[in-house]
């Protein structure tokens, strides 16, 4: 019998928080000011993947250069 591993197709807004390594709070922020998309379903926000993924590429392409 061969195994299936279901990959996830939305992340709930406390999976990105533990993705991107952030409070849920600010997580939550990021969402309501649209800087991450997100779609309400229900009572609930979902976040697909491809969008973290939009937010990170925003937030690196900005600091090239840019030493901390």
């Amino acid at each position: 019998m061969t195994m299936t591993v279901i990959q996830p197709k939305w992340y709930s807004t406390a999976d990105v928080a533990t993705m991107l390594g952030f409070g849920l709070s600010k997580t939550k922020m990021l969402v309501l000011t649209g800087e991450i998309r997100s779609v309400k379903i229900g009572r609930n926000r979902r976040i697909l993947p491809e969008w973290v993924d939009d937010y990170v590429r925003r937030v690196t392409s900005g600091s090239e250069g840019v030493s901390v």
